[in-house]
This record gives structure tokens, sequence and C-alpha cells, in this order.
């Protein structure tokens, strides 16, 4: 059977398409054949099983006020199930009754049962970046770390990253802009630091390329391509991949990391992860409490002498089969899918 979507379709429009719910994108311009067998969009409310809302829960707000109220309205007034969508790096928490929020990140002891973690949905970088195809890394004595992005460490950074966030907090305070609250997070010069404590410890192979800029500050596609290959060639060369939060409370590396097949080094800084009620996290990467006062580098040590060299390849191997079963966009949904059919009976 299938689960049946009532939505405000005048917004499902090539000028709202990169606003869209990602589920709602599948089906309008994708025509995803598996999602279509699951979810079907529907122009009759009383037949429905949830309501979505077409876009990104701000823009919709800001965009049209009065279709924003009239979907609500009328999803409350027959008692139907809603999914909002929050786009961003920060998100923002809704508190409307009976919503299920769709989100990037947010800190997890402040996020209820009703919000779920949207992965970063990617292109298989092997169909992409890597010309070879997947194989897990053979165990070696001394493990193997990379990094390639945005790290640069000084007093002139944490005071342009802190000049931006008081530019958020301006907008947010005084133009209403729909996001949540948080403190600032020096995520470039954090990195730099952890990287650097890393990079000291001789029992580890480091493979670090720092970046001042986001993608080094390339912006024709030529050179975005040309760092993303490099980027996705070091994560396929390493069998960990160091990531740590950005602006917002997640890492965009995490997935590209498990969708290379490697293992994610993750700094926890109360983080919450997609589908946390099935995948046990643990099992499929290393987990570093913000909070530790031991050593990252003693962390990654420690871990990998814990694995024997069949433990090792095959969490490589599993991650590498969940991101392609679980995390993509397509996989995703079939999951809330299985969540949801209650909603069918």
């Amino acid at each position: 059977m299938m689960l049946k979507l009532f939505t405000d379709t005048s917004f499902l429009t090539e000028q709202y398409r990169s606003k869209l719910f990602p589920l709602l994108f599948e089906l309008v311009f994708k025509e995803n054949e598996s999602l279509m067998q699951c979810y079907k969009i529907v122009d009759d409310i009383k037949s429905a099983h949830i309501v979505v809302l077409p876009i990104d829960y701000s823009t919709f707000y800001s965009t049209s006020r009065k279709a924003f109220t009239e979907l609500n309205t009328i999803a409350r007034a027959h008692h139907k199930t809603i999914w909002t969508f929050t786009a961003g790096d920060y998100g923002f928490t809704t508190h409307i009754p009976n919503m299920y929020t769709f989100r990037s990140g947010g800190f997890d002891s402040k996020l209820n049962n009703k919000t779920f973690i949207l992965p970063a949905f990617i292109n298989d970088p092997y169909n992409s970046f890597l010309k070879q195809g997947f194989s897990p890394l053979k165990k070696q004595t001394k493990p193997s770390i990379g990094f390639v992005g945005h790290a640069k460490s000084g007093i002139l950074k944490y005071l342009k990253e802190y000049m931006n966030f008081l530019k958020f907090k301006f907008e947010r305070t005084f133009k209403n802009k729909l996001a949540d609250k948080q403190s600032f997070y020096p995520s470039s010069v954090k990195r730099a630091k952890y990287l650097r404590e890393i990079a000291q410890n001789k029992n580890l192979n480091t493979q670090f390329v720092l970046r001042n800029k986001y993608r080094a500050g390339l912006n024709s596609k030529l050179t975005q391509t040309e760092t993303s290959k490099v980027f996705y060639e070091n994560i396929y060369e390493n069998a960990y991949t160091f990531c740590l939060r950005g602006v917002g409370n997640f890492s965009v590396r995490f997935y590209e990391t498990l969708a290379v097949g490697r293992i994610p080094v993750v700094i926890n800084t109360d983080c919450r992860f997609p589908l946390d009620h099935k995948v046990d996290w643990f099992k499929h990467c290393l987990i570093i409490d913000k909070n530790s006062k031991k050593p990252v580098s003693q962390h990654i040590l420690e871990f990998h002498n814990s694995l024997t060299d069949n433990q090792f390849e095959a969490m490589q191997v599993s991650n590498r089969n969940m991101w392609l079963n679980t995390l993509n966009k397509e996989a995703f949904f079939l999951e809330i899918y299985e969540l949801f059919k209650s909603e069918l009976k």
C-alpha cells in the first residue's frame, strides 16, 4: 500500500525546485520509481495519510504566510500528521502539534523524538570522482587518517568567524530569521587545533590538506571538480577521515566518508545521527565525545588496535553497504516509509 501525501501543489514548480521537501523533489522532478511505489501525492486531504509542507519551513513561512497558515489549519482540522523540512546550517525547531521535522543537524539534547536527521544526499563518489571500484583497505600497524578541507588557526580567522556569527545573530534577532539559537563555534579554528594534535603523533600516518577557505575559495565548475577529486581520493587512500561539524552541528564529510567505504572519526558535539533507532553508529565509526580529556590521536590508536584484521575490513564494507542501502535519498525515504506504514491502517 502507498502512503498518501497531501501538499500545496502550487509550490511544486521550477521556481521552488531547490527548496522542495527532498521526498517531494524525488516524486515530482525525478519521478523515482521505487519511491513512487510507496508514496503518492493526492489532491484530497481526506484520503491523505500525511500532510507535507512543500518547501523549506522558513521559506514557506516568509514567502506566503497565507498558504502556510491554510495548510497547517486544514491539517489540524482533519487530524493529520504533518511533515516539514527545515533547511540550512542551523535549522529551525517547530512546536506545532503532530508535526515531524526533517533537518540536517541540530543538538540531540534539544531535539524531540519527532525530529529526523537527514543525511547529506550526495552522488556516489565512485560514479563521479573515483575511477577505481570499492575495496576495503588492509589493516596496517600504523593507522592512516586523512583530511582535506577548511581548517585554519589564528586570531584573524577566529575574528572573521565571530563576525559571521554576529551577522547571523543580528538577522535572527532583528530580521526574524527562522533559525535555532546556538552558541558561537569557530569550526575551522577547532579543526586546525585537532588536526595539529593528531599530526604530532608519530604512531599515525596522516595525510592532511588544509584549505584557508571552503573548497579552497575556487568557484568555477572545473576547479571544483578538481578539488572534489583530490578530496575523495584522500578519503579513499586513508582508512580514517577526521570529521568535525561546520557552522551547523553536522558534518557532510561524515556521509562522504561512509559513501567511499571508509571509517569516520567523529567529534561528538551533541550530534544526532540519522535513523539512530535502527543504526548502531558505534559499529560504523569512531565517535569521540567533545569533552574527552584523552587526545584524539590516542582514541584513534586504541580504536584501531581493538580491531582484528577482519573486523577492520568488515567495517569498511559495512559502511559502504549502509550508504548504498540506507543513507542515499531513495534508501532513506524507503526507511521512513517503513516507519510510517502504521499510518496506512
